[in-house]
């Protein structure tokens, strides 16, 4: 009898922050899948409503919450409430996060720390609750949504940077210490997407779009559907035997040191 690799029926998918963007792009991927989909916002019932909405449309089954990742007292709440109405919780995107473009020498130590605290205290606090019954029932997978700023800095962007670079080595240290359990722990580095949040940079002419194109190897911004693969894999029986594997998702950035050239 063949067996899909890929095939995520009846698994229940946490994505935090999934109620947009490229956290709802893997959403979909997972439910498209197979799996139950739970998504969740800090405060806002409109985001949740229209996002489950969304996700029906197109055949998903699909459940939203309202709670603070950073809140661990409202995370354990939520995961208990999460796991008595849908089910216990096999996958975990830690999809949800902030960036503050200042300049560090302008940058206040709140706004430091805000970042921190969303980018990587919160998966810290996610994963740590939601991993207690992944070991109970004997495996599960996490994946944490890194960053080429994982690996690279960039002008602005220092608090982010550095919570992707923190996250890039939690991830590692979640592999390390519950890959016995049968969790597998990885993450997903995006590189440029094509999003409403980066439509005004994306017109033709604009100096960052012309550099992004010419700086990527596959000489485009990346789809939102580009990430769903990754995150079928990495949430999948395919991917088994995969832990602390960071996967960079970005046309081959990384991949070059400089312009691609234009000759044959």
């Amino acid at each position: 009898m063949s067996i899909n690799l890929f095939d995520l029926t009846g698994k229940v998918a946490l994505v935090t922050g999934g109620v947009h963007g490229l956290g709802m792009a893997m959403a979909k991927g997972l439910g498209q899948a197979g799996a139950k989909i739970v998504v969740n916002d800090r405060s806002s019932w409109e985001a949740v409503d229209k996002a489950v909405s969304e996700y029906k449309s197109v055949g998903i089954e699909a459940y939203g919450y309202i709670f603070d990742v950073t809140d661990e007292a409202a995370v354990i709440a939520s995961i208990k409430q999460i796991e008595a109405e849908v089910g216990p919780i096999d996958i975990l995107i830690n999809n949800a996060g902030i960036i503050k473009r200042t300049p560090i020498i302008e940058m206040e130590v709140e706004d430091f720390a805000a970042v921190i605290n969303v980018d990587l205290i919160s998966p810290f606090i996610v994963s740590k609750n939601v991993a207690k019954g992944m070991i109970q029932r004997g495996g599960g997978k996490i994946i944490n949504i890194c960053s080429m700023m994982s690996e690279l800095g960039r002008d602005s962007v220092s608090a982010y940077a550095a919570a992707k670079g923190g996250l890039k080595m939690l991830t590692k240290n979640m592999a390390t210490e519950w890959a016995k359990f049968n969790i597998q722990t990885n993450g997903i580095g995006p590189g440029y997407f094509a999003t409403s949040q980066t439509a005004p940079i994306r017109v033709d002419g604009h100096p960052f779009n012309e550099f992004i194109i010419s700086r990527t190897p596959a000489a485009r911004w990346g789809d939102p559907e580009d990430l769903q693969g990754a995150a079928i894999f990495l949430s999948s029986k395919a991917s088994d035997f995969v832990n602390g594997h960071i996967l960079y998702v970005d046309g081959g950035i990384l991949a070059t040191i400089g312009k691609p050239s234009n000759e044959d």
